[in-house]
């Protein structure tokens, strides 16, 4: 992937992984547009970085996710990198009265908005990289976050695939796989003991640079390169009991 002179959409890119790939392709000489659901947000990074261009959204609606397209196409019909970001994770038990609800809220954001996305902007003739958010869970699970965790294993897989569809069209699809890290996604909080969103944004982009397509950092790196059996030991270390 070429690093600069990009017009690039990041879906939920004003918090997280999403905010910190932001600064880092606006400090490449990079155009870069957002979306997300909360205004406040958006209005908060375009007041640090007035370079950027925001546009609410909420990418669980199917019809807010084909306006975005088309507004896409209308104004900004040159873009030509897609990051699919924006995910939620929750932490519940199979148990719990509101499971399938909100586990259809996480199959909405992490696998049917991306997917859709997807199939809305290759039709946009400029696009030649797809960039996927997924993460080291979709080879361990995490019991704690059961749903986010089995999204992350599809949208992996999907990825995969989505790689070798795409590669007679001369469209790049790389896969970021990330650890843990310290943002508030699942809550404030969280995930403070956490490596910093900035470290794995500068590794992700080394990786960038070397020609990679499956960027890995810390735990994810690990677990990526695991064989069954030390899976299955990472799988009881991450779930005792």
């Amino acid at each position: 992937m070429q690093l600069a002179n990009n017009k690039i959409l990041i879906t939920g890119g004003a918090s997280g992984i999403g905010l910190g790939l932001t600064e880092r392709f606006i400090q490449e000489n990079n155009t870069v547009i957002i979306c997300g659901r909360r205004e406040s947000a958006l209005n908060a990074v375009s007041e640090k970085f007035p370079s950027v261009i925001t546009k609410p959204c909420d990418l669980s609606v199917e019809t807010e996710r084909v306006g975005l397209f088309n507004w896409i196409k209308d104004n900004h019909s040159d873009l030509n990198v897609l990051v699919n970001n924006a995910g939620i994770q929750q932490r519940m038990s199979i148990s719990d009265p509101d499971f399938f609800q909100r586990a259809k809220e996480e199959i909405t954001t992490n696998i049917e908005a991306p997917l859709h996305l997807t199939l809305l902007f290759i039709s946009l003739k400029s696009l030649h990289t797809i960039m996927n958010i997924t993460s080291g869970l979709a080879f361990a699970p995490l019991a704690k976050v059961p749903v986010y965790s089995a999204s992350k294993a599809f949208f992996r897989s999907f990825t995969l695939s989505l790689r070798h569809l795409l590669k007679q069209r001369n469209i790049e699809v790389i896969e970021i796989i990330p650890p843990a890290l310290n943002t508030d996604l699942g809550g404030k909080g969280v995930h403070d003991a956490a490596p910093p969103v900035s470290t794995f944004i500068e590794s992700a982009f080394k990786q960038l640079k070397d020609g990679k397509t499956e960027l890995v950092f810390g735990f994810s790196e690990a677990i990526s390169k695991a064989n069954p059996e030390d899976l299955k030991i990472s799988f009881n270390r991450m779930n005792p009991g």
